[in-house]
C-alpha cells in the first residue's frame, strides 16, 4: 500500500472519499479552507492507495494533553466502500500505530460515534478501547 501526504493542490482528488466521512462539506472550496486553517494546528492528510486508486484518508495531528500526554489524533478515517472487509483498514491503523510510536506518542486516540457499531467492533479488533465518552454543545 502507498501512503501519500496530501497537499492542498490534491484536495479534488481526495474530497469525495472524504464526503463519505465527512457529508456537511459542502463543496472543495469549504474542505479546502478547513485544510488551511486546520493545518496551521499541526493536521495532516495522509491518502493510501493500492494499485494506482485511493482507498483510505486518515487525517492525524500530534497533540499533548494532561490526561493523555504526547499523543496521535486521528481526526479523520476512512476506507473505500470497495476496500471495506478487505483488510485496508488494519493496515492504516497498523501504519499510524507505527507513526505514533516513531513520533514518540504515549497512544493513539480516536473519536467516534455512539451509534457507529462497525466501527466500534473494527477498533476493538485493532487494539484499542473505549476509554472516555465526549460530551459537547453545538452552536450552530
Amino acid at each position: 500500500m502507498k501512503r501519500e501526504h496530501v497537499t492542498e493542490d490534491r484536495l479534488a482528488d481526495y474530497l469525495p472519499l472524504m464526503q463519505q466521512l465527512r457529508p456537511h462539506l459542502a463543496s472543495l472550496e469549504d474542505f479546502a479552507q478547513r485544510f488551511r486553517r486546520m493545518s496551521a494546528g499541526g493536521y495532516r492528510l495522509i491518502g493510501f492507495s493500492e494499485d494506482g486508486a485511493l482507498v483510505a484518508l486518515a487525517g492525524v495531528r500530534v497533540m499533548e494533553t494532561l490526561i493523555h500526554g504526547r499523543f496521535l489524533y486521528v481526526d479523520d478515517l476512512v476506507t473505500t466502500q470497495a476496500a471495506r472487509r478487505g483488510g485496508v483498514g488494519a493496515r492504516v491503523m497498523d501504519d499510524l500505530k507505527a507513526e505514533a510510536r516513531a513520533l514518540d506518542c504515549a497512544k493513539l486516540v480516536l473519536d467516534t460515534a455512539l451509534d457507529n457499531v462497525l466501527a466500534h467492533r473494527f477498533y476493538y479488533r485493532q487494539g484499542l478501547v473505549a476509554a472516555a465518552l465526549r460530551f459537547n454543545v453545538t452552536f450552530r
